[in-house]
């Protein structure tokens, strides 16, 4: 049974008590290796992936010389939370596009708006447009991604997909993985958000992109050397993690209602593992709630002030353990 201190500052030290761990909603990359997945790993082959002995960075490996600029979500990840990583590693120039009113998710007609498609030397052509499925838990129509692909075809421009979530996607549609790659160039699929693996993302393409990839993954710097003992707990996570992701949608649903009904209305669609909700209405602040969740054994980010909280549902988090937080919470609110 996992316990943790409710206080690590230095002044704070003598009034610290550890208290037992009921749930971590603060992501979904708070796993812990399972002790089943530790056996896999322990027992996987390895050999120098870099020198090609194992069989086991899609955007920049889309990309070909400047000037050019690719489409975003202004939502998204890869715009908000990635340090720039994309303008610094390609030189391009990323262009924020956000959904018309009322609309939840980009669509062809917003792109179509922001995407340049001319010659003007005024201006970067756009090469590629980069969709996240899911973005913040929610679910791109399918529909929408096969508009946006033939818009994209017919003018040219390549198709990325952030797919770090595609899994719940998936899970939640009943859309195959494959399904969802037909409609990009190429695709990032990350193993530990949402199935629980210890590190690794998997890039998706045709052969010649991923041969570019490998080549800009050695040009920043990379290498994965030993790589089956990463690529153990991958498959080991995609086998057996893969196939009860409904679980954690089912758990994260119940865990909104739950708080929806205490006063906490959700902000967002809890379509898949994600719960979006708003502390105002409940008369307390994000990091009073934080904190006293934090005593009881629950840890939580995701939110400050009178705003808007995000929790994140994973497999270590049983439907136990959301009766306890909700439990938790009405104690709170009571107070």
């Amino acid at each position: 049974m996992s316990v943790y201190p409710t206080s690590t500052s230095a002044t704070a030290a003598a009034n610290t008590k550890t208290v037992q761990l009921i749930a971590d909603l603060r992501s979904d990359t708070v796993t812990t290796p399972t002790a089943e997945m530790r056996e896999v790993i322990a027992a996987a082959a390895v050999g120098d992936d870099v020198l090609g002995d194992d069989g086991t960075l899609g955007l920049r490996s889309l990309l070909t010389c400047p000037p050019y600029s690719v489409i975003v979500d202004a939502r998204s990840h890869i715009f908000n939370y990635e340090a720039s990583a994309a303008a610094h590693h390609s030189q391009a120039l990323l262009i924020p596009v956000s959904p018309d009113d009322g609309i939840r998710h980009l669509t062809v007609e917003a792109i179509a708006r922001k995407a340049i498609v001319t010659d003007d030397v005024h201006h970067a052509p756009t090469k590629v447009i980069c969709i996240e499925n899911t973005l913040g838990g929610e679910v791109f129509p399918f529909d929408e991604l096969v508009r946006i692909r033939e818009f994209a075809l017919s003018k040219n421009i390549k198709m990325h997909l952030d797919g770090a979530r595609l899994w719940n996607a998936s899970v939640a549609t009943g859309i195959s993985i494959s399904k969802y790659c037909s409609q990009f160039d190429s695709v990032s699929l990350c193993l530990s958000k949402g199935l629980g693996a210890p590190i690794g993302s998997v890039l998706v393409s045709d052969a010649e992109t991923i041969k570019r990839a490998r080549h800009f993954r050695k040009v920043f710097g990379g290498g994965w050397r030993q790589a089956g003992l990463l690529a153990a707990a991958g498959i080991y996570v995609i086998k057996n993690h893969f196939p009860r992701l409904h679980i954690d949608h089912e758990n994260a649903r119940r865990l909104s209602e739950g708080l929806s009904a205490l006063g906490f209305p959700a902000s967002r669609p809890c379509e898949t593992n994600m719960v979006w909700f708003e502390v105002k209405p409940g008369g307390i602040s994000a990091e009073d709630l934080q904190a006293r969740l934090a005593a009881v054994g629950v840890k939580v980010g995701g939110g400050r002030g009178f705003g808007e909280c995000r929790w994140v549902v994973h497999h270590q988090v049983t439907s136990e353990s959301v009766e306890k937080i909700l439990l938790a919470v009405a104690k709170i609110v009571a107070k």
